[in-house]
This record gives C-alpha cells, structure tokens and sequence, in this order.
C-alpha cells in the first residue's frame, strides 16, 4: 500500500452523461468485471444473497429514475464500455446500501476539519477491505456542472473529493436499523453534490431533498464553513465546527439517529477513536497539514485511526487504510496519499486541483 506514481488516475469528460459514462467505463475495461466479481465475494461473505442484490439493484433504480435519471444514463454508459452487465454497475454504486442488507462488524475511517488561522483544511483515512486495493483510483470529473477531482473505487462515480466553487466531500459510513436500497445510493449522492453544489449551504439544501435510504456522514467544508452531514432514513442532521473543528468517525452524534443506530457493526471501535482525537485536538491545535495528518496515527494497543489488516482473518474481516486524504477547499486541491498515515509522513502524495 505504499504510495506510487502508476496508481490509475481517470480524467473523465463528456458533454452528456452517457458520454461520461462511455469515457469511464472505456478507461477500466481491463479491470472493472473483477472489481464487481470481488465485491459480490464480498456481499456472499456479509450475508447478501443474490436474490438480495439483485432485488436491492431494482430498488436503487427505482429510486434514482424518479430523483435523477441522468445517473442511470451515466451508469449505462459505463456498463456498455466496459461489457459489464448494467446491474453489476448498479451494484457497485450501491454496494454500501447492499452491504446494509447484510451483517458485518467493521473498523472503519475517521475525518477531522480544522481552521488554520481561518483556513480551513479536512484530513481523512479511508479504511475499506484490503481485498480491494487494487480498485480504486484517483480521478478528475468534468463536463457537467462543477468540475471535481478525487478518489473512488472502479466504476464508483464519487466518493471523497473537492470541486473548482471550493466544496470539499468527506465521506464515512454509518449504520441505522432502517437502511436499505431505497433511496439514492450515497455514492451517487457524493457525485451530484461535487458537481452542483458551490457551497456546504448548498450541499445541505440538496441532500436534504434527496430520497434517502441509507445512512453515510459528508464531511462538508468551504471557506466559510465546516459541518458534518449525518445522512440516514430517519432525517438528515448538521454535527457544527465546534472550537474550528468537526470531527467524524462511524457512530451517529444526533440524538434522534443514535437512539436506533446498529450500535454492534462500529462500537465500541467508533467512540475510542472519536475520543481519541478528541484528546489530541484538546492537547494541541494541529498548526499545519502535516500536523492534522498526525492527528490520525495509532499505534498497537490505540484506538485504530490507522487500520492495519490482520491477515490471519478471512476476507470481510482485514481492514486496512487504503488511503490517506487532505482537502483544502479555499485552493481548490485535495492531497492523497496511498496508504497510512506513518508512511504519509515521507512519501510521495498525489496533488490533484479542481
């Protein structure tokens, strides 16, 4: 996992959705039928059946054609290029909502804003399933509203990322007792707010008006503003800078969410993590980017802001920091590193700008 310049970048374009779809699905023609045929080991391993997925596919499509068909042309584009069936596109996209069909304990990523006399920055680790390192990618979208750039996973349309109006997206799981497929898949959702929105303001308003099924947190940050977006079917609830700084792991804030979250897949993991840095922020205020970045190192016997993989686990089960990321909405950039933290700290990261 340690960072290299042959990373896969994609520079996506097109003057209608299914041209950008065409543009991506073309790029990962080589590799995207083994990005999905590792994800439904995945589902199988969880507990999502192939009757569930494929029952869970109809339900996104449902859901995304009345809210935003445009994103079915796109996800058809990429389908049709690559010579993927259009459902395992679908699943892709949806694969955190399919993954709530099933059962699953994780060790997932943890985010934190700060104010640099006044500038505000976001650092996050992405923790996923080893198993899938090899299938993510950096990318710059463009042709349709805002351009952005980023990370995401092989036929993924968005994920973390920070647009040319100055709108940074982190992005962290959560888990309720009501989600399922019936809402737009949060990663689809992570596409339109990058490429509509030009402020966090903004960004609330449209998730607020989204059909929504699921339960993910936006770590949204612009220039004037920093706030973390708990997304779940039960409503949608702002978690405020406090003392210049949001901080984001995998368990619900809001009263209203928490009283029903699926407390057994994060905890106690999520609260360690979160108090954690919480104590380090209360030590000292990080003064650069650099020290925001340490802000996210554990090591063995700490709460797991760095996921390092057991390998004596089985697929499901060895969680690792894929990637390390470092937005800063006011210039437009967004700084990521393959791989932890510790090897952040003298290796080479990719420099993307809206």
């Amino acid at each position: 996992m340690n960072a290299t310049p042959d990373r896969l970048h994609l520079d996506v374009t097109g003057a209608t959705a299914r041209e950008r779809g065409a543009h991506r699905g073309a790029a990962l023609r080589d590799t995207l039928s083994g990005a999905y045929a590792k994800y439904a080991e995945l589902f199988r391993t969880l507990g999502v059946t192939e009757e569930l997925e494929a029952s869970g596919v109809e339900r996104v499509v449902t859901a995304v054609e009345a809210w935003r068909p445009e994103l079915l042309e796109e996800l058809r584009g990429v389908a049709e290029a690559a010579a993927v069936p259009f459902a395992a596109i679908v699943a892709l996209n949806a694969r955190t909502e399919l993954i709530a069909l099933g059962t699953h304990g994780a060790s997932e990523c943890s985010t934190v804003t700060a104010q640099l006399g006044g500038h505000r920055l976001g650092v996050q680790t992405w923790d996923w399933h080893i198993e899938l390192d090899s299938y993510w990618h950096t990318q710059r979208v463009s042709g349709a509203g805002y351009t952005y750039v980023g990370l995401t996973e092989q036929g993924i349309l968005s994920k973390i990322g920070v647009n040319e109006a100055g709108l940074a997206l982190h992005f962290n799981i959560l888990g309720h007792e009501a989600d399922g497929p019936d809402g737009v898949p949060m990663h689809l959702l992570s596409s339109v707010v990058l490429s509509e929105c030009a402020t966090v303001d903004d960004a609330i308003a449209l998730v607020r008006a989204a059909p929504i099924g699921s339960s993910s947190s936006f770590t949204l940050l612009d220039g004037a503003r920093a706030v973390s977006l708990e997304i779940s079917p039960v409503g949608v609830f702002e978690i405020d800078e406090v003392a210049g700084s949001v901080q984001r792991t995998n368990h619900f804030q809001a009263a209203e969410p928490l009283s029903r979250q699926k407390t057994a897949l994060y905890e106690p993991d999520s609260s360690e993590r979160l108090a954690l840095v919480r104590e380090r922020l209360a030590d000292a205020v990080p003064q650069s980017a650099a020290e925001l970045v340490r802000l996210l190192l554990s090591d063995a016997g700490q709460p797991p802001l760095t996921c390092v993989p057991d390998m004596s686990k089985g697929y499901g089960d060895r969680w690792a920091t894929l990637a390390t990321v470092v937005t800063d909405p006011d210039v437009r950039t967004i700084r990521i590193f393959d791989g932890m933290p510790p090897e952040a700290e003298h290796g080479e990261w990719r420099v993307l700008t809206a």
